[in-house]
């Protein structure tokens, strides 16, 4: 199952997937290098930062949401509804992850999952090892 082959990435892929989540995670925290204000300073939640002033300073890097400008002139009603449908389709997606960690972890604890979910005798919530520590005790 998807832990099993987490489990076998190596120590060094685990560490650059988390640190682009981590750069992406940075990126909107600083409201896109300071060409939109935080998301609790009057942002609309949900609206990603473009990567124009990175592209525009460091190098050329598509953004993540319509890299290709395909829906620039959409009507604000439409973007609105989209927008709702992408944090619906987000919501799901976490419970569905989630479902699926209960069911691997816990057999039988998601019914509709059983004979779907393989079972995992590993630790789900130790991401490198079971004694992992990033303070080294």
């Amino acid at each position: 199952g998807p832990e099993a082959q987490w489990d076998a990435t190596p120590a060094n892929a685990k560490w650059q997937i988390l640190t682009v989540i981590g750069l992406l995670e940075i990126w909107d925290e600083c409201g896109g290098g300071g060409s939109m204000p935080h998301y609790m300073r009057g942002r609309q939640p949900g609206k990603y930062p473009t990567f124009e002033n990175f592209r525009n300073e460091v190098h050329f890097v598509l953004d993540l949401y319509d890299p290709f400008g395909l829906f620039k002139n959409m009507k604000d009603e439409q973007k609105e509804r989209r927008l709702v449908m992408e944090i619906n389709n987000g919501r799901l997606a976490m419970l569905g992850i989630f479902g699926f960690l209960s069911a691997d972890k816990v057999e039988g604890s998601v019914p509709l999952l059983k004979g779907i979910a393989k079972q995992y005798d590993g630790d789900i919530m130790a991401p490198f090892s079971a004694d992992f520590t990033l303070f080294g005790t």
